[in-house]
This record gives C-alpha cells, structure tokens and sequence, in this order.
C-alpha cells in the first residue's frame, strides 16, 4: 500500500481529463496564473510505455506566492500550488499536498494567514470540479 499521508484526496467517477478540465476552467474563470497542466500518462505513451491516466496542473497567484518566498526563501520549492489526478481502478482520485506544515516548517510568520488558506482554496476548488 502506497503511503499519501501528506495528500489530501478526494474521489470521483469523473475521468482523468474530465476533472482537470474543470479544474482549469475555474481557475481560468477565476484569473488564477495556470503555470502548466502535465499530462504523465501522454509523456510515458510518447516514450512507449502505459500507465494509468494521471494529470498534474501547477497554479497560483504571483503577488502571494512572492510575498511568501520574500519572507522564506525555501517555500519555493512548494510553490506553485498543485493538483494532482490520476485512474484508480473505477475511479479517478485527486489530491493536492496538506499544506497545514508549511507555516512550522518554512517559519513562516507573517504571512500565516494566507497559508492557512491555502488548504480551504484547494479543497473547495477540487469539491467544486468534482461535484
């Protein structure tokens, strides 16, 4: 059994595609920078090989992922946002990293308001696609 103890995963009967589409088309409606939408499985066919569909998109807001990096230097390294889908059985799950750490572990201290929030946007943002 793989260890996802960092994720947050939901699951739906949507596809792959399906729930990255409406990912992307929220976060478009929203003017959130969409930095890339990865396609693993497309890259491992273009390399022949299979795997299961899985998707990743990289997302967010300059002006907060800046302010962050400015205080913490190192945060960089979590930043952009992602989300992260891909075909389990019957199912498609998605997740994105629990970023409830990231205020101890970067020391982040003035800006742990919007860290906190980060949590919030993701999951009503992967329930709102999933729905």
């Amino acid at each position: 059994m793989a260890d996802h103890s960092s994720l947050i995963t939901f699951s739906t009967t949507l596809s792959v595609a399906e729930v990255m589409d409406r990912i992307e088309k929220i976060l478009r409606e929203k003017n959130i920078t969409i930095f890339a939408r990865i396609s693993h499985s497309e890259a491992a066919r273009n390399a022949g090989l299979t795997m299961q569909d899985e998707e990743l998109i990289i997302f967010g807001n300059p002006k907060v992922g800046t302010a962050l990096m400015i205080e913490s230097p190192a945060i960089g390294i979590e930043l952009p946002l992602r989300i992260i889908a891909w075909k389990k059985n019957q199912e498609t799950i998605v997740g994105f990293q629990d970023t409830d750490k990231l205020v101890s572990e970067y020391q982040i201290e003035t800006s742990t308001d919007t860290i906190r929030q980060f949590k919030k946007i993701l999951t009503t943002l992967v329930e709102t696609a999933i729905k």
